[in-house]
């Protein structure tokens, strides 16, 4: 296993990731493999390398969108997958899978408007809902003026761009919208991959935000990470206490604080048009699905220590990226659920000693 240089398209040209990555076939016992969301891939890849350094470990990590994730941990070609749309209990139940939250962060709208700065347009979620739904077509649209009495907003066709993959930044997008609209919920609704009226596909993040990028008067929606690092313009948005919020972690934070994840089976918790004057609304937590029983079980103990070293030691650099990092006391749940969930011949394989 060698130590090798991913450039993340969305970065741009001299914005490099690295990442201990390997060709399956050839990588290490002790290597781990995952695949799936892309909206954590760049916290993923940071971590990564740091531990690669650290502990001689290596993470060989597919970013090919959340649908992807599932089908390739289900298929049992990785040890472990993951998505940014939480499975339901029973679904986990069924194919013997567990799920824990890994990192939180925020999904954006992004465009690209000539001589308007990050925040300086907000929109509703039901403006943006009409938009995606092909409704509101120019940037000048009366919709949008409403919204933006003081800015001088041009006479430029809209191009939306969406995500053509199985994802799930498509999940939180689509689940917002259908909170905001129930004309989008009954139309479209929400899932990890919707049929689209109107606009352009691009795959994952780095499609979405590469596009928008190319597109005059177009908009998109990417992981803020992605928005952040490649210098897009993003909007603002009203939440569910109808304040206008620009995203940053303390609006993400503010998304999760109320979330109830003790009491919710299998971590089953989404983040989207949460309540809260500070609220970034479309704020949304990004899972890991391992199996219960794996067949590989050295090699899932070794993804367990990698998680649990990024639990406490990669926070910082989860926050330099504009991530959430999970709290302690989510964490402290996280492992009880390991010791008590995730076994060999009847025996935990995250132990004390584990560690």
């Amino acid at each position: 296993m060698t130590s090798a240089f991913v450039r993340c398209a969305a970065f741009g040209a001299l914005a490099v990731l690295s990442v201990s990555v390997a060709p399956l076939s050839v990588a290490s016992a002790a290597d781990i493999s995952g695949a799936g969301a892309t909206f954590p891939y760049p916290i993923y890849a940071k971590w990564a390398d740091a531990y690669k350094k650290e502990t001689g470990t290596g993470l060989n990590y597919q970013s090919i969108g959340s649908g992807g994730g599932i089908k390739q941990i289900k298929a049992k070609t990785v040890t472990f997958g993951a998505s940014d749309m939480p499975l339901k209990p029973e679904e986990l139940e069924q194919a013997g899978l567990i799920q824990f939250p890994m990192i939180m962060g925020g999904v954006v709208p992004v465009v690209n408007l000539k001589g308007l700065k990050s925040g300086e347009v907000k929109l509703s979620g039901t403006v943006l809902a009409n938009i995606y739904m092909g409704e509101v077509t120019k940037w000048n649209d009366p919709q949008i003026k409403a919204l933006n009495p003081n800015v001088n907003l041009p006479n430029t066709a809209i191009a939306p761009v969406y995500r053509s993959d199985g994802s799930g930044t498509n999940f939180l997008f689509t689940d917002y919208l259908s909170k905001t609209s129930p004309k989008f919920k009954t139309q479209i609704g929400a899932n990890t991959s919707v049929q689209w009226p109107a606009g352009i596909g691009a795959k994952g993040n780095e499609g979405v935000a590469n596009m928008v990028k190319q597109t005059d008067g177009s908009i998109g929606y990417v992981e803020y990470a992605y928005a952040k690092q490649n210098n897009i313009t993003y909007l603002g948005l009203q939440n569910k206490d109808g304040k206008t919020v620009v995203p940053k972690i303390e609006a993400f934070q503010a998304a999760a604080a109320n979330a109830d994840w003790a009491n919710s089976k299998g971590y089953y918790v989404i983040l989207t048009d949460e309540p809260g004057a500070d609220s970034w609304p479309i704020t949304g937590a990004s899972f890991i699905l391992m199996y219960k029983n794996p067949q590989d079980v050295a090699t899932s103990a070794e993804a367990l220590k990698f998680f649990d070293w990024a639990y406490k030691s990669g926070a910082k650099m989860a926050t330099d990226l504009d991530y959430v990092p999970m709290p302690d006391s989510v964490v402290s749940l996280v492992q009880k659920t390991w010791s008590q969930s995730i076994q060999a011949d009847g025996k935990p394989i995250w132990t004390a000693s584990a560690k």
